[in-house]
C-alpha cells in the first residue's frame, strides 16, 4: 500500500558561497514540493539555499514549515516568512522534529550539518524508528565519494547489504520527486526487518 506523503523535509546547507546551480536547484525543488501539495518542512533558516528552497514553495503557493534553533533566531538569521516557525533550545530537539514533522525526506547537497541529519534518518530507518522514504539529491555527482564510502563499508562487512535499499539515489529534482511520488511504505517493511540489527 502506497504511503500518503502530506510533508516532505528537507536537509540542506545555509552555506552561501555555494555555485549559483545549487541555488538555484534548491528553488525548483521548493517549487516541486509545492506542486505536488506537499508541505515543505526544513531548518528555518533565511540564508543560502534554504532560502532559496522556501521561496520556491512560496512562489507555488506551498506552505512552509521551519525548525531552528533559538541560537539562529538570535543571529536573525530565522525565516520569519514561514507559515510556522518552530523555534528549539537545541540542535538535536531540531532533528527530532524535522524527523516528526516529515512524511519524507530529502537530501539536499550540504555540510556537516546535512550529512549528520541524512545518517541519524538512515539508522533510524534501518532500526525500523520510522517507514519514511529517503532520498540522496546527488546533483554533479556531488554525494558520489559517500555512496562509495557506503559501498565499501558493504564490501567490508561493516554495513549490511540491506542497509543501502533504504535509500534512493537521484540525480536530479524529478527523479527525486517522481520517486516519493510513487514510493510504497509497505514495499521497505521486509528490508527493514533484515537491515536493522548492524548500524
Amino acid at each position: 500500500m502506497a504511503g500518503t506523503i502530506q510533508s516532505v523535509t528537507v536537509f540542506l546547507s545555509s552555506a552561501k558561497r555555494v555555485d549559483r546551480f545549487y541555488f538555484d536547484t534548491a528553488r525548483q525543488l521548493g517549487q516541486a514540493i509545492a506542486r505536488q501539495g506537499w508541505t515543505l518542512v526544513y531548518g528555518g533558516n533565511y540564508v543560502g539555499c534554504m532560502a532559496s528552497l522556501a521561496d520556491g514553495a512560496r512562489e507555488m503557493g506551498g506552505k512552509v514549515i521551519g525548525i531552528t534553533p533559538r541560537l539562529f533566531v538570535e543571529e536573525n538569521l530565522a525565516d520569519t516568512f514561514c507559515d510556522e516557525l518552530i523555534v528549539t533550545d537545541s540542535m538535536r530537539h531540531r532533528k527530532h522534529l524535522l524527523e516528526q514533522r516529515a512524511d519524507a525526506f530529502i537530501a539536499f547537497p550540504g555540510g556537516l550539518g546535512t550529512l549528520e541529519e541524512l545518517f541519524e534518518i538512515l539508522v533510524g530507518r534501518q532500526l525500523n524508528y520510522h517507514q519514511k522514504p529517503i532520498t540522496l539529491l546527488n546533483l554533479r555527482d556531488f554525494y558520489t565519494p559517500l555512496i562509495e564510502l557506503i559501498h565499501k563499508g558493504i564490501q567490508q562487512h561493516f554495513i549490511r547489504e540491506q542497509a543501502w535499499q533504504l535509500i534512493h539515489v537521484a540525480d536530479s529534482v524529478e527523479q527525486a520527486i517522481d520517486y516519493l511520488r510513487n514510493s510504497s511504505q509497505g514495499a521497505y517493511d521486509s528490508v527493514s526487518q533484515s537491515a536493522r540489527s548492524d548500524h
